[in-house]
């Protein structure tokens, strides 16, 4: 059989077309190959997120749980329960967070501790305290007492809820008024079939928002009957020394005189004993004058009196300068408070103080008060003669009788006002005067006061 001859080109053709078909097999199996690697690149990728998404979430659990830890401490301190803690093992934002949750717990519960300690501190000394204190509201329900308190309205019982009325309805009518009156107070009242002296104060102030009010009633029966008792022994003193002093001398001069009467030619000196037995007489009789003014004191008759006119009237009487008055007349007792001022005026010019630094002030306070104040650059006064000197019959002056600043506070609390001294920075001494505010002036006439009185 004769071979069949192809011809070249067909030949050509048919190695171009296999080996095209050769080339065409080799990349479908490329293909398939990078199929196979891209699906296992898919699986891997599936996996690896699979497990990310598990590491996140297994992560973001914790931190939530943290973040949960935290918010239920701070619910609890909002309950005031600080001992939860948040345990962890974070170096990063949130551990930070965490550790700043403890911080504060462990401080909150730190002050709370402190505090309870000052409470039971503060609770255990009103317990104690002699002054009897209620704490109650406005509408006069009491929320606090202690323990004298409960002794002196309910013979030891609790006070807490129980109405002010309900305390006060069987206490006498003076102690009522008192405490009821929105005024510090001084009285005295029968209880239990004694008399009592009672210092009676009350204070407003807020509590959440809320007006509360603290009434304060505490006895002065024993302290008194003591400063009584001193204050006798002082008179009783004084008074002997200065009779003594006077009738001495009187003994003595009738003595001498009786013995001029038997030598004629000595007669003459009859009439310096005289003298002296007058002069002796007259001291004694001022003397006890100026105690029996101290006792007879009477109340103060106020009127409208304008500030100036009055001071320049009370400057021919005594030198000073003047700082300042009010505009605004006053409304007081113009003879008792012009001798207030003149004792006061001269207890300076006896202590020493040049004239031109003896200063009166009148002002009118914010509360409407008229604060009346005396300066002067004097020798001043020790501690324990500011807390003394305004007792009866304690003078620091070698003749003085200690009646001028006792008396000057026997006006000033006649008034409703009180005295205070207290030493200047510098030397010399002010003493402060406060009046109450202007009440309904009755007219008075104004008689001439006496010299101060030492």
């Amino acid at each position: 059989m004769s071979a069949i001859r192809v011809p070249l080109r067909v030949r050509h053709a048919l190695v171009v077309a296999l080996s095209s078909a050769a080339a065409s097999a080799g990349s479908l199996a490329a293909a398939r190959a990078q199929v196979s690697l891209a699906g296992c690149a898919l699986v891997a990728l599936g996996l690896t997120l699979a497990a990310g998404a598990l590491a996140s979430r297994l992560l973001l659990g914790r931190a939530l749980g943290l973040l949960r830890a935290v918010a239920g401490g701070l619910a609890s301190f909002a309950e005031s329960d600080y001992t939860l803690r948040v345990r962890h093992d974070r170096r990063d934002e949130l551990g930070d967070l965490v550790e700043r949750h403890n911080r504060l717990g462990d401080a909150l519960r730190a002050q709370r501790d402190d505090l309870y300690q000052k409470e039971l501190l503060l609770e255990t000394a009103l317990d104690a305290a002699p002054v009897a204190m209620v704490l109650h509201t406005e509408a006069g329900r009491v929320v606090l007492d202690n323990g004298a308190a409960r002794a002196f309205f309910a013979a030891g019982e609790r006070l807490g809820g129980r109405t002010l009325d309900d305390l006060l309805a069987g206490e006498p009518e003076e102690l009522r008024a008192a405490i009821t009156s929105g005024r510090d107070a001084l009285v005295s009242v029968e209880r239990r079939g004694e008399i009592e002296t009672l210092y009676v104060a009350r204070r407003v102030f807020r509590l959440n928002t809320q007006a509360h009010v603290l009434v304060s009633v505490r006895s002065l029966t024993r302290e008194i009957a003591r400063k009584e008792a001193e204050l006798y022994r002082n008179a009783i003193r004084m008074i002997s020394h200065e009779l003594n002093n006077s009738l001495a001398p009187i003994s003595s001069l009738i003595h001498s005189g009786r013995l001029l009467l038997d030598r004629p030619e000595h007669r003459e000196r009859l009439g310096v004993v005289f003298d002296t037995i007058e002069e002796r007489s007259a001291h004694l009789v001022r003397f006890l004058g100026a105690y029996a003014d101290l006792a007879r004191l009477p109340p103060p008759a106020p009127e409208r009196v304008a500030w100036r006119p009055f001071l320049e009237r009370l400057r021919g009487l005594a030198p000073f300068a003047l700082r300042e008055a009010p505009v605004e007349p006053g409304c007081f007792d113009p003879a008792q408070i012009q001798q207030l001022l003149l004792n006061l005026l001269k207890n300076a010019a006896e202590a020493g103080s040049p004239p031109d630094q003896i200063e009166v002030a009148v002002r009118r306070l914010p509360t409407g008060e008229i604060a009346l104040t005396v300066t002067d650059r004097g020798c001043g006064l020790p501690d324990e003669a500011l807390g003394k000197a305004l007792l009866p019959f304690y003078s620091t002056k070698q003749q003085g009788r200690g009646l001028g600043l006792a008396l000057c506070h026997e006006i000033a609390t006649a008034h409703g006002g009180a005295l205070a001294l207290r030493r200047r920075e510098g030397g010399g001494v002010e003493v402060e005067c406060r009046l109450p505010p202007a009440a309904t002036p009755t007219p008075a006439a104004t008689p001439t006061p006496d010299a101060g009185v030492t």
